[in-house]
């Protein structure tokens, strides 16, 4: 009798252990499948108003209708886009807090800073490119340049006295006047700001006399001749400003330089999450709404892979490095 009690017991405690595992595969399974499980966070390492916030907060709401929960843009500009990084880089890896990065945070950063506090390629797992924006060399009306041509020998008759304004050191249109000033043999002088906004606000008030930037938050003012495109740095010519050359073909061939930009998640971060985000932004491209709104704004909508992007990326760093040194630009 006592047998047979202690082996109806144990029969009965392995059936409680059984169902207790099952459950336990149960709620982890459904804990997989639950993200996003709370509003989830892209950090824009910049100041509101320039084209990473704007293209950012078209992502946002498209992932957000999706999933049918808040998907929040998160301004944290400084340090020309690395305080932001590095705030991703050590956040939780479970796909709640993701960084938009861009050109100058993952592709030209890493070789600009001496020593940045986290590893663009270790640190991070990419979940897929959304769009390039190509960028657009304009200047205040008072500058008597209407062309690539008029504008460098302008910049040669009068070495160090015209400037430029960026949105900060190391910020993607500190490189890219750096880029077209090393190409075009000129000595202009660098004015940086603290963000896109605050650069637009000299520029217009004619303090400082070209840039060279992303085309969506210029297009205003170029359509009401507040500015004055004089070029832009794609390889073709945009569809918007059909009549605007490339410099490329205004006498520098070399040059080239758009703004992609691609959403990351901390390392580590699962799998099955980097899958989950890659799909919903391939979706969202394939939309006509989101690819008008991109259009509208000059910009071409690429998607990829989540290594398609990583692959990107290590090219993009060793491309920057060469610019970088061959223009001489000081290591932050």
């Amino acid at each position: 009798m006592r047998r047979r009690i202690a082996a109806t017991a144990g029969a009965l405690v392995a059936l409680v252990a059984l169902v207790v595992l099952v459950a336990l595969d149960g709620a982890q399974h459904a804990h997989a499948q639950a993200f996003p499980s709370r509003p989830v966070r892209i950090i824009v390492p910049f100041t509101p108003g320039g084209s990473t916030d704007l293209v950012a907060r078209l992502i946002a709401r498209g992932l957000g209708e999706a999933w049918r929960q808040q998907v929040l843009v998160e301004n944290r500009p400084g340090a020309g886009g690395t305080i932001g990084v590095d705030y991703v880089a050590k956040s939780s890896p479970d796909g709640h807090v993701l960084i938009f990065g861009h050109v100058g945070t993952f592709g030209f950063g890493p070789s600009l800073y001496a020593k940045l506090p986290y590893d663009a390629i270790r640190d991070f797992a990419p979940i897929g490119m959304f769009t390039a924006v190509p960028n657009m060399l304009v200047v205040n009306p008072s500058l008597p340049a209407r062309s690539v041509k008029e504008l460098v020998a302008l910049a040669r008759a009068r070495p160090g006295e015209l400037n430029y304004a960026s949105s900060g050191n190391g910020s993607a249109s500190h490189l890219a006047v750096e880029y077209f000033k090393l190409l075009t043999k000129t000595d202009i002088v660098p004015i940086p700001y603290r963000g896109t906004g605050p650069m637009l606000v000299d520029m217009l008030a004619g303090h400082t006399l070209l840039t060279i930037t992303g085309v969506p938050p210029l297009a205003p003012y170029v359509d009401s001749g507040r500015l004055r495109a004089v070029a832009v740095g794609s390889a073709q010519r945009l569809p918007r400003y059909p009549k605007l050359p490339t410099v490329a073909e205004s006498g520098y061939p070399e040059y080239e330089v758009t703004t992609w930009y691609g959403l990351l998640a901390p390392a580590r971060t699962p799998r099955e999450t980097i899958l989950q985000i890659n799909a919903e932004l391939l979706r969202m491209l394939a939309r006509q709404d989101v690819r008008d709104v991109l259009a509208q704004q000059a910009a071409e909508p690429l998607g990829s892979t989540p290594e398609a992007f990583g692959a990107h990326i290590q090219r993009e760093i060793v491309r920057w490095a060469r610019v970088i040194k061959a223009a001489g630009v000081p290591l932050e």
